[in-house]
């Protein structure tokens, strides 16, 4: 039986999620110059970008943007696959930052934890906050985005498939069945 594929979110959708996702994080920042946003190859990264074009064009202030590899942060490298680490770009210390930790999907949990792990190596935040575009539940550990796009109810076996323009050359996210 061949995969159902059905599309989520839209190019349309997507941006007007990253609108009103980069309006939530002004709200709970009142202090833009303490704000960092970190995204998590591989998607996360474009997203944190786009995320803070965002809030530059609503609050004429540029964000710094960083980039988290959890790569070898990960406690079931055994069991999935892995690929070559990315290189991790941190703009400054973030010690003392507000951080924004930005993927694409969250599923069990274990990217985020990952990254907790990895974003300590860097510095001693004074909060950190998770924004995902897709939330598809099944967590494994008890971490919950403070930021979420869209919240998609999925079967364990089903899918979740998010591409941007940056690296995909479209943006759509779809959901994979069968």
């Amino acid at each position: 039986m061949a995969a159902q594929i059905i599309e989520i979110l839209s190019p349309e959708e997507i941006r007007r999620t990253l609108t009103r996702l980069a309006s939530q994080v002004i709200e709970k920042n009142s202090d833009l110059s303490e704000l960092v946003l970190l995204g998590i190859y591989t998607r996360g990264v474009p997203l944190a970008h786009q995320l803070a074009q965002q809030i530059e064009m609503l609050e004429q202030v540029k964000v710094p943007v960083g980039a988290i590899d959890v790569t070898l942060y990960r406690d079931d490298l055994k069991r999935i696959k892995t690929r070559t680490p990315a290189k991790t770009k941190i703009p400054l210390s973030l010690t003392g930052k507000r951080v924004v930790l930005v993927d694409d999907v969250i599923y069990k949990g274990r990217t985020i934890r990952a990254a907790l792990n990895a974003v300590t190596e860097y510095g001693r935040p004074q909060v950190i906050r998770l924004l995902t575009l897709v939330d598809r539940g099944h967590r494994e550990l008890p971490i919950h985005p403070d930021f979420v796009g869209k919240i998609l109810p999925t079967a364990a076996e089903e899918q979740v498939k998010v591409y941007l323009q940056d690296p995909d050359g479209r943006d759509t996210v779809q959901l994979i069945k069968g």
